[in-house]
């Protein structure tokens, strides 16, 4: 049986007019020879409450590197600032006694970094101290409270009470800080899972302060800062203790007798309790 064959499509003509289609690029706009850094956080919000006991958020993101040279990345998270009252012990005529209190402002409550190799492999001391990168540089300030001196032939010159000692009031206050688990120095905190991917992990511990906190992911060639990425996170109290908590900042009047008044109806029904046993 001899079956007749579909006639052949006419041949299709390309219209005089291209369509309005652009063509795809060789390669992404935003990464053609560019040295860039781009980064994330898994979780920008952490929720505290009663059954809090830390938190762990993963940070990940690219590195961008047209060239041949090998990068470094560096991850630092500061958490909001909060005052440090200290003491130091001191011996008068055979007994210890507390110095006068030093009230250190500036240094943040929860700080951390992570790089891929040691910061004093990454960048020279100059660079990370321009910075800030490192517990080594922090910039804490010193007490306001200040006194004037002469020095080299220079009259008035206003420096800190502390004076020679701050170095020593400055390292026990990172050293403080650290014992806490709120400052933290990773040198193998950031790896690279696969070229140009890297991760790292920000561990919280329970103690963490509530607040806003920063980070910066730098991405150093040749020892020198090349790029960076800023994110934020927010750390904050959730239920019961949220309400708690607002309720004592904006009425510690309130508060305080609320407190009192429970501490005593507490302390009168456990002695009703104990006369009857």
């Amino acid at each position: 049986m001899i079956q007749a064959l579909p006639p052949e499509p006419a041949p299709y003509i390309a219209p005089d007019v291209a369509p309005d289609v652009a063509p795809a690029p060789a390669a992404s706009a935003a990464t053609d020879g560019s040295l860039r850094i781009a980064a994330a956080l898994t979780d920008a919000r952490v929720q505290v409450d009663s059954s809090f006991r830390g938190a762990s958020i993963v940070l990940y993101g690219a590195v961008f590197n047209p060239t041949d040279q090998p990068t470094d990345v560096v991850v630092v998270v500061r958490g909001p600032e909060q005052p440090l009252r200290l003491v130091k012990k001191t011996r008068n005529l055979g007994v210890w006694l507390n110095s006068r209190p030093v009230l250190f402002e500036g240094a943040p409550g929860f700080y951390m970094t992570a790089s891929t190799r040691p910061l004093s492999e990454v960048a020279d001391f100059g660079q990370l101290r321009r910075l800030g990168v490192g517990v080594n540089h922090l910039r804490i300030a010193a007490p306001e409270e200040a006194r004037s001196v002469t020095r080299y032939g220079v009259r008035d010159v206003v420096v800190s009470r502390l004076g020679e000692d701050y170095l020593d009031w400055r390292r026990a206050v990172i050293r403080l800080k650290e014992a806490g688990a709120l400052y933290n120095t990773d040198p193998d905190g950031v790896r690279f899972v696969d070229k140009g991917l890297f991760r790292a992990e920000v561990e919280l511990p329970a103690t963490a302060p509530t607040g806003q906190y920063s980070a910066e992911v730098w991405l150093f060639q040749d020892g020198a800062p090349k790029s960076v990425s800023n994110l934020t996170m927010t750390v904050e109290k959730v239920g019961f203790e949220r309400d708690v908590y607002e309720f004592a900042h904006s009425r510690p009047w309130s508060y305080g007798v609320l407190c009192v008044l429970l501490a005593a109806a507490m302390g009168y029904g456990a002695s009703r309790l104990f006369r009857r046993v």
